[in-house]
């Protein structure tokens, strides 16, 4: 059984058990999420019984915990223009949290 679900402006693919690594969530690590948000629910292995929202599937929940918080690597930023003495270089880590899917509630 595996749900989609938006979550935060993005899309994941939601199983049991599935740790998922999501933007960062004003949460505190151990802490439970309910995401009704849910897209599309599957409840048989070999894609039969599938269920599609318009836009969400009325009803349905995943049920998640926030395992920790993270930063990811860091990336660099640099900007340029030629002959004009213009350089630019600044460097980002973005933040995220590692959910942990608990359950997935059907209609």
């Amino acid at each position: 059984m595996y749900a989609l679900v938006e979550f935060k402006g993005k899309q994941y693919k939601a199983e049991k058990g599935a740790l998922l690594k999501v933007d960062r969530v004003d949460a505190e690590p151990g802490s439970t999420l309910e995401i009704d948000s849910v897209l599309l629910l599957s409840k048989g292995e070999a894609g039969d019984a599938v269920t599609v929202g318009a836009p969400y599937v009325k009803g349905a929940k995943v049920s998640a915990k926030v395992e920790s918080h993270e930063k990811d690597k860091k990336i660099i930023v640099f900007k340029y223009m030629p002959k004009k003495d213009y350089r630019r270089k600044q460097g980002h880590r973005q933040q995220y949290s590692i959910i942990k899917i608990e359950d997935i509630v059907g209609a």
